[in-house]
C-alpha cells in the first residue's frame, strides 16, 4: 500500500472514535453483568469471544497464523502478563464505579508512560513529564479526598485504588510493546495477550464461577466482540493517521461513557468527576505534547 493510501486522517478519525464507543460498550457489559459475574469469569469470556474479530482480521491481512511467529516469547509473556492484569483490575473498577470515572482513570496511563520512559528506558525528566505528573496528583486527589473525609464510600476508593493500578499495568505493557515492536508483529502482541488473559480468566474457575442465564451470556460474548472490535478500529485508526491527529479525539471518547453512566445505569456525572476531568486531561495533554518531542528528537 502506497504511503498516500496510508494518510487518511479523516478514516484515521472515525477509526479512533468508533473505538472509543466500542470500548465503552465493553465496559457497560461488564459493569451490567458485575453483580452476579466474578471479575476472573467476565476476563476469561471477554477475551475468548474477542479472538473471534481479531482472528478473523488477521486473515484478512493474511497475518494468521505466519503472523504469530515470535522471537521474543519472554517479551510477549510479560506483556501479556502485565496486559492480564490490568484487564483484572479495570473490571474490577467498573464493578465499583461508574463507567465515567472508570475511564478517566484510564486516562493516566499516559501520564504512567511519561514516567516509566524516564525510570525504565532512561529517557530525560523534562518539564512536561514533571507538569504531567503534578497534574494527575490533582486529579487523583480531587477523587479521593472528599472519600477520605466522609464517613462512607470505601468502595468508591477501593475503586479508585484498582483504576489507578489498572492504568499503571497497563502503562508497563504498553511499554514493554514499544520495546519488542522492533522485531514482533501487531499480530502476534494482540493475539498472545488475548490468549494469556483467557487462560487468567480460566483459572480463576475453582474459585467458583456463577451460573449464567441468556442474558448474561450475551452480555459477556458482547462484551468480548466489542473488545476484539475496539482494538482493531485502534490499530487502524493508527495506520491511517499520525498520533499527533488523533489526540483532541482521545477527548471525545469520555463522552460516551458519561452518557451510558446516565442512559443505562440512571447514574449523574459525580462534582468529583467534573473536578478531576481538566487536571487529568491536562496531565494527559502535557504527556502527549512531551511524546511528540521525543518523536521529533528521534527522528533528526
Amino acid at each position: 500500500m502506497t504511503t498516500e493510501a496510508m494518510d487518511r486522517p479523516g478514516l484515521g478519525i472515525v477509526l479512533r472514535v468508533l473505538s472509543g464507543v466500542l470500548f465503552t460498550g465493553m465496559l457497560v457489559c461488564i459493569k451490567a453483568v458485575s453483580d452476579a459475574v466474578p471479575v476472573g469469569q467476565s476476563v476469561f469470556f471477554r477475551s475468548l469471544f474477542a479472538l473471534l474479530p481479531i482472528v478473523v482480521f488477521l486473515v484478512l491481512r493474511h497475518e494468521f497464523p505466519r503472523g504469530l511467529a515470535t522471537r521474543r516469547p519472554l517479551g510477549h509473556a510479560l506483556r501479556s502478563g502485565l496486559g492480564a492484569a490490568a484487564m483484572f483490575a479495570s473490571f474490577a473498577t467498573v464493578a465499583l464505579l461508574p463507567v465515567a470515572e472508570t475511564t478517566l482513570l484510564a486516562q493516566l496511563t499516559p501520564v504512567f508512560m511519561a514516567l516509566g520512559g524516564v525510570l525504565l528506558l532512561g529517557e530525560r525528566f523534562s518539564f512536561y513529564r514533571a507538569g504531567a505528573f503534578g497534574l494527575a496528583l490533582c486529579g487523583v486527589g480531587v477523587l479521593v479526598v472528599p472519600q477520605l473525609l466522609g464517613s462512607s464510600g470505601q468502595g468508591s476508593l477501593l475503586g479508585y485504588g484498582l483504576g489507578a493500578l489498572s492504568a499503571l499495568l497497563t502503562a508497563g505493557a504498553l511499554l514493554t510493546v514499544r520495546r519488542i515492536s522492533r522485531t514482533e508483529t501487531a499480530a502476534s502482541i494482540a493475539f498472545y495477550f488475548i490468549v494469556v488473559s483467557a487462560l487468567a480468566g480460566l483459572l480463576t474457575l475453582p474459585l467458583g464461577w456463577a451460573a449464567l442465564d441468556a442474558r448474561q451470556f450475551g452480555l459477556l460474548v458482547l462484551s468480548g466482540l466489542f473488545g476484539g472490535a475496539a482494538h482493531i478500529a485502534m490499530t487502524l485508526a493508527l495506520r491511517y493517521a499520525e498520533v499527533s491527529r488523533l489526540a483532541p479525539f482521545e477527548y471525545i471518547a469520555l463522552a460516551w461513557p458519561v452518557l451510558a453512566d446516565a442512559w443505562l445505569f440512571g447514574l449523574p456525572v459525580s462534582s468529583g468527576f467534573l473536578m478531576a476531568l481538566p487536571f487529568l486531561l491536562g496531565g494527559v495533554g502535557l504527556a502527549t505534547l512531551e511524546g511528540r518531542r521525543g518523536a521529533k528528537r528521534r527522528q533528526r
